[in-house]
């Protein structure tokens, strides 16, 4: 039992009691036992932060179905590893090496010291955004529902956001909320601090208590931070204006809105692909541009170390420079005058190979039992289901049951990590003293 196959395994109980709790009639609005198909898709959906959906949440499941549904969110937020461990800690327990080094792989850290401390900062980390969130979601959510219905939804759509799950309670989504920049910068802030990478946010805080504090001793911004920051911030930007102007002048979307609800708007669509999955606005509606826009923009995800999915900034990033150190002619890979080891340029293509791999596969494997499902709207849901987004044209509830299942699959292996289920299938790679001679092949 490798660390890879102990986490791999732990999703898969997870995902396995939350279908139990969801097929219970005390989870269904109606009181009736729960169709097993939807039981597990909105489970794994939950435990995969993903979003995808086959029913209505806020009318289909009960409070009680709600509150599991919550409950797995968190947890996949944040990680089978990370959410075991807190228990461990609470009663007690002290770590082995064994634990150590599932905290290593499972939050990609670098070494194996610190994981009880780093633990208990991303629990920390986790609340204090949370509860602020649902605090400034009270605030807007309180003028139209009562106060016990109105913190329900705030503390559901905080925890939601914050672990870019994108379910929600209402049938819409946030539509009916496109028009309030404080519900669009609550959500949109709480997605992108969530999927960003509780490193960053730790170097982002000691940054700022040793500038108000005035400390001799200056934090060393890490190389992970400057690329993770750098290249959101270039995605967020790209990806409003990209949205912005694919839908300028579609009747369904932004036409028919003034111009700060269209930036308001093209900002949430541009910060929700990055593996959040609410929308202000009909999805189904967009134009080809935009779904594609989209796409890409989902496909490359989050940041490492957060509850994003996707192939991540920092592999684009490494692909990028990578590329740019062969068309001049460089030797090495350099990004902040710091150099990338090969190992993980290596690591950054078996991601996107084996991302772009499964997306193929599935697609393809849906479009044989769905054939009549437009190709744009097919590879939306297979790459949304994939970076673990949630986000869907409308086709979601009227896939066949084994198109929901090959979706089911899509998720899992978005989640846990293509690299990771690999290494779980095939074990540890044996070590290996042998080199073998060196011989060019003609590439490109």
């Amino acid at each position: 039992m490798t660390v890879s196959r102990t986490i791999c395994l732990g999703f898969i109980t997870v995902i396995a009691i939350g279908t139990l709790l969801l097929l219970m009639p005390f989870s269904t609005s109606e009181g009736t036992w729960n169709d097993p198909v939807v039981a597990l898709f909105t489970s794994t959906s939950a435990v995969c932060v993903t979003g995808h959906i086959v029913v209505d949440t806020g009318t289909y499941f009960s409070p009680i179905g709600q509150f599991f549904i919550l409950a797995l969110i968190q947890i996949g937020g944040l990680g089978y590893m990370t959410a075991t461990t807190f228990l461990l800690l609470l009663v007690g327990r002290r770590f082995a090496l064994r634990d150590k080094l599932a905290i290593q792989q499972a939050l990609d850290r670098p070494g194996i010291q610190g994981g009880a401390q780093v633990i208990r900062s991303i629990i920390a980390i986790t609340m204090i955004f949370e509860i602020t969130g649902m605090l400034l979601l009270l605030t807007v959510f309180s003028r139209d529902y009562d106060l016990g219905y109105a913190l329900w939804l705030s503390i559901f759509h905080s925890i939601s956001a914050w672990n870019n799950a994108g379910f929600s309670l209402f049938q819409d989504s946030i539509v009916r909320y496109q028009s309030s920049l404080l519900v669009n910068l609550v959500i949109s802030g709480l997605i992108i601090f969530g999927g960003i990478g509780y490193e960053v946010i730790f170097e982002m805080y000691l940054w700022l208590r040793d500038r108000l504090f005035n400390r001799p001793e200056k934090i060393i911004i890490s190389l992970n931070f400057k690329v993770v920051t750098s290249t959101t911030i270039i995605l967020l930007l790209l990806g409003t204006a990209a949205i912005f102007f694919a839908e300028l002048d579609n009747p369904e979307t932004l036409g028919s809105m003034n111009l700060s609800t269209r930036i308001m708007t093209a900002w949430f669509q541009g910060v929700t692909p990055r593996t959040a999955g609410f929308n202000s606005i009909n999805i189904g509606e967009m134009t080809t541009a935009a779904l594609f826009i989209t796409i890409a923009l989902m496909f490359i995800g989050g940041s490492p170390g957060g509850t994003a999915g996707g192939m991540k900034t920092t592999t684009l990033r490494i692909l990028t420079s990578s590329t740019k150190a062969i068309l001049q002619g460089k030797e090495e890979v350099v990004l902040y005058e710091r150099q990338v080891p090969i190992n993980l340029i290596l690591k950054a293509i078996g991601v996107v190979a084996g991302s772009a791999a499964t997306v193929i596969l599935m697609t393809t494997l849906i479009a044989f039992t769905d054939p009549e499902i437009d190709f744009i709207q097919l590879l939306f849901e297979v790459v949304s289901g994939f970076a673990t987004v949630g986000l869907s044209t409308g086709i979601t509830a009227g896939l066949s049951t084994f198109a929901k299942l090959i979706l089911v699959a899509t998720m899992y292996i978005g989640r846990v990590g293509v690299l990771l289920l690999m290494s779980a299938i095939l074990g540890d790679p044996s070590p290996s003293a042998i080199r073998y001679p060196e011989e060019n092949l003609l590439v490109g």
